[in-house]
Formats: C-alpha cells, structure tokens, sequence
C-alpha cells in the first residue's frame, strides 16, 4: 500500500522558485514571522507527522471504520492518539490570531500543511479541518463574546467544529432549512430539527463540538432570504470556560460510506437544543459562504492529494512490476520481462497524475496567495481590499474544487488502472484511494453546481464576463514573454495565446445566446468549468516550465533531473491532456436544444 512522504521538493519549488513566497510573506501584515527558516521548519515537522503518525493509520483507519453506539461514536484505533499529538504540536491554531492562542500565521501556510495531512489520511484530516471553517466564520462575524468563549479553545484544537447545512429534504437548495430557531427571551434560541451529512458531527477526539448550523426564526421570510445561523455546541460552555450540561443535539446515526470511512458522517437530532445568533437575523446564507469558500478550497486540495497519493502509490508498481517486452524492444534484458514503466501506455497514466498533482499544487499555491491578501484586508481593516481579494479568489474557487476533483478521482482510477488486477484488492491501498476520492466531486456543492456557480453567478451576473477577460489577459501578458522562444516553451506560450483568445470569445457567444435561451447557463457551465480547468491548468504549467528552463540555462550545484521532469511534464500536457478542452469548447457553445427537448415521460424505460 502507498507509504506517503511528503513532496517537499517540489513544495519548496513552488514556494521559492515560482511564487516567490518569501517576497510575498514579507509584504503581509501578518507576515513576518514566516520566515524562510520558520516556513521549512514548519514544512518539514508537518511531513514528519504526516509521514510517521498520520499514514500508518490510513489503510487501517479504512478497514476498521468508527463505531457507532447509543449516540456516541468511536474513531478507529490510533486516531485518538495521533489527535492528541496534533493537538500537542500546535497545529490546529497555525493560522490563526495570537490573541486567542494561535500562530498567527499567514492562511496559505495551513493550506499547506492540509494538503500533507490530507494526503496521508483524509479521513482523520477532516476532523480537524471542518473546525477552520467553524473559526473562521465566528471570527468573522461573531461577537467578543462569542470569539472569547469559543475561540481559544477551537484555535487550540481542545475543541472541533462542525457546519450544519443539509437536511434530508434539502441539500444544495438551502431555501427549503426546515430547522426551526425560537428565542428564549435571554439572547438564546431553542433548536428544533434534524441535519444529516454531518462530517466531524460526533466523535471521541475532542471534549466538545461547536456546531454552527442553518435555522428559521418564527417569523422568518421564505426560501434563502429567511436563514439565521447559530452556534450550537454539543456542552454547554460557562462564562469561565468550563463545560457545563450535554445540550439536546444527539447523533441518530452515523452513515455507512463507499469511502473515508474513518471519518464519521452524522446524522444530528436537535432537540430544542439551545443555540447563540451569530451575524444579522435573516442573514445566515451570507455568512455561511465564508465556511463554503474555506471548506471548498480544502476539497480542492484533495483533488491534488489523492493524485499525488495515487501516483506515489502507483509509480513503485510500475517500476517493480514486469510484464511482456517494450514494444521498442528489450529494456531489462536480464530479466524475464520489462517493467511497467517501460510501456507508453503505463507513461501515460503516470504522467497524467503527475500532471495533475503538481499542477494542481499550483493551482492551489496561486490561490493561498489571494486568501492570504484578503485576510491582510480583514486585519488591517481595509474593507476595499479584502473585496478586491475576495472576489479574486471567488472566480478560483469554483474551479479549483469543480475542476481539481474531478482530475483527482481519474488520478485515483488511473492508479488502480496502473496496478491491473491488484489494484481492486484492498491490501494494496489503490481502491482506498479512489473509494475516498469520490465524495470530493459531491460534497461542498457537486461539479454541477461549482459549474453554475462559476458560469451563471461569476460571469454572467456578477462580471458580465469581466472576470474572464482579467484572468485571460493576465494568461496572455505571461505567455507573450516567451511565444518566440525556441522549443517547447514558445510552442506551449504560443497554445496556451490562442486558448486564452478562444475561452474570451466563447464566454461572449454563451452570453449572449443565455439572454435569449436561460438553459444554456445550465447546459453549458459544465463543459465551461472543465474547459477552464484544462486551460488555467496549463497556465501554471507553463509558469513551472519557464523557471525550470531558466534554472537550466543558469547551471548551478543542483542536479537537472528535477527541472528536466518539469519541462517533460509541462511537454506531456500541453500535447496529451489540454486538447481535452477542444471537446468541452465544442459541447459548451451547442445549444439546451438537445438537452431539454425530450418530455419528461420520455425518459421513462420502456
């Protein structure tokens, strides 16, 4: 089974040779103590949790599963202990104010460490991952208050968090929350109704969970505009800290799951539980989204975790596997057979998950850089900033967790593909890793709904586009730069010109048949998040390529091969996996006709 280490090679890479990290940290009011000494320390003891407490239990923490008994659960063995561990280094509160106990560094560096532990277990990162987006929102909208009782002890990780949205009439579509909030008359609420799909919702790592969940008041208008969030903790806290009575929010269950079974997924019973407003009466929805963003950026990361776990498992199978002779001829002349890395086809499939693991930890490194600045907006209380920043990351998000994915659960595929039979045999580790990927495509919002959200919200009713055009023209400013250089970086530039020329007059002709045809929103925003998926990708492709090439041309005491394996890669994706895109170009400009022309009744099976 893969034994995970961590990619710290290519991590530093990134960090220093292509984002220019350093730079970026000094120029942050939160910032200077991310030095370059301080982000490897960090970097390296977070590979070392990861590589030596958190992916032992993996494989295991799979087939033992949680435990599930009179509403209590059992997390399988081992994670207990590495909780605790977790808690003890500290990292739960990386990014997070001092003044409530954390680090107080910058965000990108958690998205970092969340991409390791993510890697080497999802299951167990969960826990602690669906409290960032518990903190953040109390940080954000909640009052001193709140922030005090709660804060340090969630930043510490004594406490996890939980959000509370689906319930089993309604998942995406929040309008029909049937949870009702009464008030008690002391600034308290009673909550009354069910929530299912909670990750992290019931457990034995931590003392407490702070739920943050979705309810009506009374006299609440209907549909989105009539939500209030609240924060509902599983004991109720006193004004000293202490934990005082078990509130009446009770696990039902926990959900029997094709993957991350180690995580437990809950079913939660409110019963009149008793709950704290948090942000404007009617305004939940809108405070929510900073959860969603948080939450969907993290799914993002497991698109690249799963791809990169996959091909470290994948690559040693194809290295040590033999089977028949290279079509070219013999290569392990000694042996009885050739191994697998030999075979184009095998190539193939590797260097598709390395593509997409190390693009995609592009991606994700680019985007950390803009939460980072709106977070700097947040604290030096420049409102206009931290929209400019917020809306910047909002056209990523979309495409990062629709895009990223969707590419991660074919890396996971194509590392089972590479093991043949072995690979649909749980010893090994491969089917784990396609099983745990799937739900990444559904939760957090489904590819559809990241689809309509980028094309129908961010494009056309947000932007009318102008989003587009800003992301585009910046593709096309980098790539003039070197569209006349030699080999394979001016063809690339050259290609990634004219999909950038492509994507902008695509977007205009799907906005305006949309003004005609409402159904081409929904019809055509798939086929347009993966088309932009594949040409963003090969963006930040190109980026690696170019300082790779630099790199070479300047010699210097590190070895090439490194830099070689970037250009190759980059080469490989440009010619094998971006002209995926010309089928989603050609499905996204084809009319709803085809789509919705058949009755309903149709679709019944003869």
């Amino acid at each position: 089974m893969p034994q995970y280490k961590a990619p710290l090679r290519d991590v530093k890479f990134l960090l220093n040779e292509v984002f220019d990290y350093p730079a970026h940290y000094a120029s942050l009011s939160n910032g200077g103590e991310a030095t370059p000494d301080m982000v490897d320390a960090i970097l390296e003891g977070c590979a070392t949790f990861c590589e030596e407490i958190l992916s032992p239990i993996n494989h295991s923490g799979d087939l033992e599963g949680c435990h599930f008994e009179n509403g209590n659960v059992t997390t399988p063995k081992g994670f207990k202990e590495a909780y605790a561990e977790y808690v003890a280094g500290g990292w739960q509160g990386l990014s997070h104010p001092t003044e409530y106990g954390g680090q107080g560094l910058p965000m990108s560096l958690n998205l970092m460490k969340a991409e390791m532990m993510g890697t080497a277990n999802w299951s167990f990162t969960m826990y602690p991952g669906l409290s960032l987006g518990c903190m953040n929102t109390i940080m954000q909208y909640g009052n001193e208050a709140q922030k005090n009782t709660y804060l340090p002890k969630l930043v510490s990780g004594e406490w996890t968090g939980t959000m509370c949205l689906t319930e089993p009439q309604c998942g995406t579509d929040l309008g029909q929350v049937k949870t009702k909030a009464e008030p008690v008359g002391d600034g308290s609420y009673k909550l009354t109704g069910t929530k299912i799909f909670i990750s992290a919702g019931e457990h034995d790592l931590a003392e407490n969970i702070i739920h943050i969940v979705l309810a009506r008041l009374p006299d609440a208008p209907k549909g989105t505009r009539g939500i209030s969030l609240f924060i509902v903790p599983k004991f109720m806290v006193g004004a000293d800290g202490s934990l005082g009575a078990r509130n009446p929010v009770v696990c039902g269950s926990i959900e029997h799951k094709m993957g991350i079974r180690a995580s437990a997924t809950a079913v939660l019973n409110f019963d009149e539980a008793i709950g704290y407003m948090i942000a404007e009466p009617n305004k939940g929805l809108e405070a929510m989204f900073t959860f969603m963003n948080t939450a969907r950026i993290g799914t993002a990361v497991q698109g690249v975790a799963h791809a990169e776990l996959s091909y470290q498992g994948a690559l040693p199978y194809a290295m040590e596997r033999r089977s028949m002779r290279a079509l070219s001829g013999k290569k392990d002349a000694d042996q009885v057979a050739d191994a697998l890395i030999w075979h184009a086809d095998v190539r193939r499939m590797l260097l598709t998950q390395k593509a997409v693991a190390e693009g995609g930890r592009s991606m994700i490194y680019h985007a950390a850089k803009l939460a980072d600045n709106m977070v700097n907006g947040i604290l030096e209380g420049n409102q206009a900033k931290y929209e400019d920043y917020d809306n910047r990351l909002g056209f990523y998000t979309p495409i990062l967790k629709g895009f990223l994915t969707e590419m991660g659960l074919e890396s996971a595929n194509l590392g089972m593909q590479v093991f043949g039979g072995h690979g649909y045999i749980k010893e090994h580790g491969m089917e784990q890793i396609a099983r745990d990927a799937r739900i990444s495509t559904l939760y957090e919002g489904t590819t559809g709904i990241q689809a309509l959200d980028l094309l129908g919200r961010k494009v056309l009713l947000q932007t009318r586009g102008k989003c587009i055009k800003e992301f585009t023209n910046e593709m096309i400013g980098f790539a003039k730069a070197h569209a006349f250089s030699g080999g394979p970086l001016g063809s690339m530039s050259r290609t990634l010109i004219k999909r950038s020329l492509q994507w902008k007059w695509a977007t205009l002709r799907i906005m305006l048949r949309a003004a005609k045809d409402r159904d081409t929103v929904s019809s055509s925003c798939y086929d347009f998040l993966m088309y932009a998926g594949f040409v963003m990708l090969g963006y930040f492709w190109l980026q690696q390529a170019v300082v790779a090439s630099e790199k070479l041309a300047k010699g210097g005491k590190e070895t090439p091969e490194f830099y070689k394996s970037k250009i190759q890669t980059a080469e490989f994706y440009f010619e094998r996996l971006l002209p995926r895109a010309d089928g989603h170009h050609k499905a996204m400009l084809a009319t709803s006709a085809s789509t919705m022309a058949m009755d309903k009744e149709h679709f019944v099976m003869g």
